[in-house]
């Protein structure tokens, strides 16, 4: 009897041990067989000899039980295809540029007031303009005062014109026709011929060079002679001085002349070395090496006019 019932007995422990391992590997998540939406069942082992149902206790649900776990298939992780950048450089400011200092805007300079014409009795200056300047000139070259032709401008003739009349005058020398050079001019102011005929006189004490025709001085030029000072040439020591006397135009050089002591325009030597010529400076003073200076456009008409041609006199006093 205990051999008949113990047979299958023991089968019926072994399916149970081998029903409780099944429930244990399934908990384990590696095979699933239970319904998505209970608890899971194992089917009845049927034992060769007996036809008894094993029946496998229930596992107690969980609460990752109430919702069926989603099985998903293993995915072969995509590779993320986002381009790679490159390293981004670190961000270098540019240097602050210096800020340019204003350019300073110019002082506008003044405006300056135009000078009013001048009317009858005004005293003129170099640069003035106008028809009362014209009437002066005209007057002025009447009297013999060389000045060009009068055309309302109170140029550099016009003021060595109004120079040669305050020297015939005995005014001060200085060029603006003032009150006092006015009334020498409206009294006929005009110097007078010492020796008489026809020639040129010089005359050192007032600065003058009278062209004289017939006795008669026809122009007047203002002159720059010898300043009376020591002057080296050549080694030696002189006394720029335009010495007294008669001569005769002897030589003329129709140009620039060069000498040892400058250059001399158009020169009419009736001296040895000193001559009539022209100068880009004739003050009212005596200035020159002993020659008597003139304007440049005074010799050119003196040259123009053939007032000293040669052979003729020359008279310093």
């Amino acid at each position: 009897m205990g051999s008949t019932h113990s047979a299958p007995v023991r089968w019926l422990r072994a399916a149970s041990v081998l029903a409780a391992a099944a429930v244990t590997l399934t908990a384990c998540g590696l095979v699933g067989t239970g319904s998505a939406s209970g608890p899971s069942t194992t089917a009845a082992t049927t034992s060769p000899q007996t036809s008894a149902a094993v029946t496998t206790p229930e596992v107690p649900a969980t609460s990752a039980d109430t919702a069926a776990p989603t099985t998903v298939a293993p995915t072969a992780a995509t590779p993320t295809t986002t381009a790679s950048r490159p390293p981004t450089k670190p961000t270098t400011k540019p240097s602050p540029k210096p800020t340019p200092k204003p350019t300073p805007k110019p002082t506008p300079k003044p405006t300056p007031t135009p000078k009013p014409t001048p009317t009858e009795g005004s005293t003129l200056h170099l640069n003035d303009t106008g028809a009362y300047v014209k009437s002066v000139q005209q007057r002025l070259s009447d009297l013999g005062y060389w000045l060009g032709t009068p055309d309302g401008q109170y140029g550099g003739l016009t003021e060595q014109a109004v120079l040669a009349l305050q020297k015939a005058a005995g005014l001060g020398r200085d060029g603006v026709f003032g009150p006092a050079t006015r009334r020498a001019l409206e009294a006929g102011t005009r110097p007078h011929s010492r020796i008489g005929g026809t020639g040129v006189e010089i005359d050192k004490a007032r600065q003058l060079l009278l062209v004289v025709r017939g006795g008669q001085v026809t122009m007047i030029l203002n002159t720059s002679t010898g300043s009376g000072q020591p002057y080296t040439s050549e080694g030696q020591t002189h006394i720029a001085t335009t010495p007294a006397g008669w001569f005769t135009v002897f030589r003329s050089v129709n140009g620039e002349d060069v000498g040892p002591l400058g250059a001399l325009w158009r020169p009419r030597y009736f001296n040895g070395g000193i001559a009539v010529h022209g100068y880009t400076s004739v003050p009212a003073y005596p200035a020159s090496h002993g020659c008597a200076r003139v304007s440049l456009a005074a010799i050119d008409m003196i040259w123009a006019s053939d007032i000293m041609p040669i052979g003729s006199r020359v008279v310093v006093y």
